[in-house]
């Protein structure tokens, strides 16, 4: 396994691109936590349950990723700034199909 390169920009506009480990099973939620690119606390409140929308983000490369299930279904129709690309990042597993992916962080509820 190897580390993958990741572009997110953040709630300020600000673009990072970082590297993501494929081999600890973490999905992008957490990679934006490990990289502090969201204020403490404002990000995967609900501990990537899908029962916040706190780390919804909008995907801005043309990856293919799992489909959306009912849970992240149900919680992107009740968050805010909800666009056609809106995605829970608590829902996407960091493998190494996701290289080059470009994210950006919705904006705060």
């Amino acid at each position: 396994m190897r580390d993958i390169t990741i572009t997110i920009t953040d709630r300020e506009g600000v673009s990072h691109t970082i590297e993501a480990p494929t081999d600890m099973n973490m999905n992008l939620m957490e990679v934006v936590r490990s990289y502090e690119l969201a204020p403490e606390g404002t990000i995967g409140i609900c501990g990537g349950m899908a029962m916040c929308a706190s780390c919804q983000c909008y995907v801005e490369s043309d990856h293919e990723l799992p489909e959306k299930g009912d849970e992240e279904e149900a919680m992107l129709s009740e968050a805010f700034f909800v666009k056609e690309n809106s995605r829970l990042g608590c829902q996407i597993p960091i493998t190494p199909d996701l290289e080059g992916l470009k994210i950006t962080l919705a904006p705060e509820e």
